[in-house]
C-alpha cells in the first residue's frame, strides 16, 4: 500500500466538507526514544490508514506529536490499536473541546529532527525533569497566588485570541524565540512559582525541563493544556480563567472556551476573533477576519489578492511560481496593509 496520500488536496477538502461522517478531534503526544523513526512511521501509517484516520503526526527520535481526526464508530479500535505500543498504553488523549470533525482532510506522518523544534540542545539537560504537573483546580488556585508568574507558551496569534487572566504572552512567532524571551524576562524571577501553559501540554514538557534547568525554583505546567482544562472547569463547575478562543493548528483554527471576543478584524478593526487563511495561494497569509470583510475581500487579506484570484487558474499558477514566501502569519505593525481606513478618513503615510 502506499504510505502516503496521493489525492489532490483541494478535492480532499470538498470531500470533508461535504462528509456526514461523524469524527472526534484528538490530540495526543509523547517523549520517547525511538530507535528508527522512519520504520516507526512507517507502521503508523499502516495502522492509522487502515482506521480512517486523519491528521498530522510528527515523529522524530524523542517521541511523537499528533493531532488527528478519527471516525467516531473506530475510536475504540483505534485506542486498541495505540495502547497496543506499548510506549503509548495509557497515553492521554485529549478530545477537543469544541468539534465538528472537520479538522483534518488527510492523514499526513512526517519524520523531523525533532516533534517540536525548540532550538535546544537536549544532550545538556534531562528533558525528563519536568515541572510539576496540575490539573485545573490547582490551576486556579495557583494563579491566585501573588508569588505565581502565569505565562502563555505559544505563539502571539494563538494568544491574541484567547489566553488566561493575567497570563504574560510574548509577542513571539515561535517556540524557540519564546524560551529565549521568556528566560530574559523573568531572570530575576527565578523564585516565584513559573506557572505555565499550551494548546495540549507538549510545548510546557519540554520549557518546564528547560526552565527548572536554569534555575527557576518552582516550576508548574497545566496538565494537557488549555484543552484538558477547559473541560475539567465544565466537568466540575469550576470558574473559567480562560478568556476567548483556543488556536488550533488544523482546519478549525479555533475552538470556542469562553464567549469573551478579544481580538479584532485585522483588516476593519471590529471585534472579531475568527482566524481564516488568505485564499490566495500565493500569500496565504494566517489572519482575524469578520464575516462583512471576508465578503468585501472574497475570503482574501486584501484587494490585490482579491483580484488575483479572479484570474485563470493557471495565471495564478504562473504568478506564485517558483516564490517562497516564508511563513506567513499576520503580526501588528508587519503587514499594516491589512487595516483598510474608515469610510471618509483618509489614512497617514
Amino acid at each position: 500500500m502506499a504510505l502516503f496520500n496521493r489525492v489532490n488536496g483541494k478535492i480532499l477538502k470538498e470531500k470533508l466538507r461535504n462528509s456526514q461522517e461523524h469524527r472526534t478531534t484528538i490530540s495526543f503526544y509523547k517523549y520517547h526514544h525511538l530507535a528508527d523513526p522512519k520504520i516507526f512511521r512507517n507502521e503508523m501509517y499502516e495502522r492509522l490508514d487502515q482506521l480512517g484516520v486523519l491528521g498530522r503526526i510528527y515523529v522524530a527520535y524523542e517521541g511523537i506529536n499528533a493531532q488527528i481526526s478519527v471516525p467516531t464508530q473506530n475510536l475504540q479500535a483505534f485506542q486498541d490499536e495505540l495502547y497496543s505500543i506499548p510506549f503509548l498504553n495509557g497515553v492521554r488523549l485529549n478530545l477537543a473541546v469544541e468539534d465538528d470533525g472537520k479538522s483534518f482532510f488527510k492523514l499526513k506522518i512526517l519524520v523531523r529532527k525533532k516533534i517540536v523544534a525548540d532550538g535546544l540542545n537536549d544532550a545538556t539537560f534531562d528533558v525528563t525533569n519536568c515541572g510539576t504537573h496540575v490539573n485545573a483546580q490547582q490551576f486556579n488556585a495557583l494563579a491566585e497566588n501573588p508569588n505565581t508568574v502565569i505565562v502563555d507558551m505559544r505563539n502571539h496569534y494563538e494568544s491574541e485570541v484567547g489566553h488566561f487572566k493575567n497570563a504574560i504572552c510574548p509577542d513571539v512567532d515561535t517556540f524557540r524565540e519564546e524560551l529565549q524571551v521568556v528566560e530574559d524576562l523573568l531572570n530575576d524571577q527565578k523564585d516565584k512559582n513559573l506557572l505555565m501553559y499550551c494548546t495540549g501540554g507538549i510545548r510546557c514538557e519540554k520549557a518546564s525541563a528547560w526552565f527548572k534547568h536554569i534555575g527557576f525554583k518552582n516550576v508548574f505546567q497545566l496538565e494537557g493544556g488549555i484543552i484538558k482544562y477547559a473541560q475539567e472547569v465544565k466537568a466540575q463547575n469550576l470558574e473559567n480563567k480562560f478568556v476567548g478562543k483556543n488556536f488550533v493548528f488544523d482546519e478549525r483554527l479555533g475552538e470556542r472556551i469562553s464567549d469573551d471576543i478579544i481580538s479584532e478584524c485585522h483588516q476593519c478593526g471590529n471585534p472579531c476573533d475568527t482566524h481564516t487563511n488568505c485564499k490566495n495561494d500565493g500569500c496565504h497569509l494566517l489572519f482575524i477576519q469578520c464575516e462583512a470583510c471576508a465578503q468585501k475581500y472574497n475570503n482574501c487579506c486584501s484587494e490585490a489578492c482579491a483580484e488575483i484570484i479572479a484570474l485563470p487558474e493557471e495565471t495564478q499558477r504562473e504568478l506564485r511560481k517558483g516564490i517562497n514566501k516564508g511563513r506567513q502569519v499576520f503580526k501588528k505593525g508587519r503587514a499594516k496593509n491589512l487595516r483598510q481606513p474608515s469610510p471618509g478618513i483618509s489614512e497617514k503615510v
